[in-house]
């Protein structure tokens, strides 16, 4: 579905943000992406995003050089794929309802259908009853919720999430990877970047360390210091 073919990204001609990349995430998988800041996570989700393109290599969704796509289908592509920030990034103006529904209305989504969707998803992450709050009425866990199901509800077939639980206490942690996990099991893929170790090793999920650019560890299902098993 997703792959990474001998890519490297280089800054400027003299930083290497990700060198010699080769990488395949399959339909419906679950992905850690650890390393330390500046490892290049950053930069691998920005080449997956279209955001930058790479110096070096091909990227290909679903069999397709997303390099090749033209400038002004770049954000057909992005459809594809639903992303959770850590930082939010709500419009404070807007309800959580109205939140919500402004990502459909992006996608000239038809009236209807955002009224019968948004409740379906809002029902999905708990919150139901905050439909008319606005984002600074909400605890920090509720507007990653909410930020989870505006990424959500165009049913992308990919999410990835940056550092999803890097603001958060650990038990309101818990209640993102409970939603995270459920969307997974729904078949959509999940790509998460976290420092987490705690919920890395708790999870064992499949586990992709990035050090100074490349690809240290690779493990199916596996913690945050396992070690890759030799054949």
């Amino acid at each position: 579905m997703i792959e990474y073919n001998n890519v490297t990204k280089t800054y400027k001609k003299t930083f290497t943000a990700v060198k010699d990349i080769n990488l395949k995430i399959d339909k419906g998988e679950f992905i850690f992406i650890v390393g330390k800041s500046g490892a290049g996570k950053s930069t691998l989700i920005k080449l997956l995003l279209r955001e930058i393109s790479p110096t070096d290599g091909i990227i290909t969704y679903n069999d397709q050089d997303i390099n090749k796509i033209r400038k002004r289908n770049v954000s057909i592509y992005r459809r594809n794929i639903g992303f959770v920030f850590q930082d939010y990034r709500l419009l404070p103006k807007m309800t959580v309802y109205e939140n919500i529904a402004f990502a459909m209305e992006m996608i000239c989504c038809q009236s209807k259908n955002i009224r019968r969707e948004v409740p379906l998803v809002l029902s999905m992450v708990g919150l139901s009853d905050k439909a008319k709050y606005y984002p600074d009425e909400l605890s920090g866990g509720e507007q990653q919720r909410v930020a989870i199901a505006r990424a959500v509800i165009n049913k992308p077939e990919t999410i990835i999430a940056d550092e999803p639980t890097g603001n958060l206490d650990i038990e309101t942690s818990k209640e993102i990877m409970k939603i995270l996990t459920e969307i997974n099991k729904r078949g959509t893929t999940v790509i998460m970047a976290t420092h987490d170790r705690e919920i890395v090793n708790h999870y064992s999920k499949r586990v992709i360390e990035l050090k100074n650019g490349t690809i240290i560890k690779d493990i199916k299902a596996g913690g945050y210091d396992d070690e890759p098993k030799e054949d």
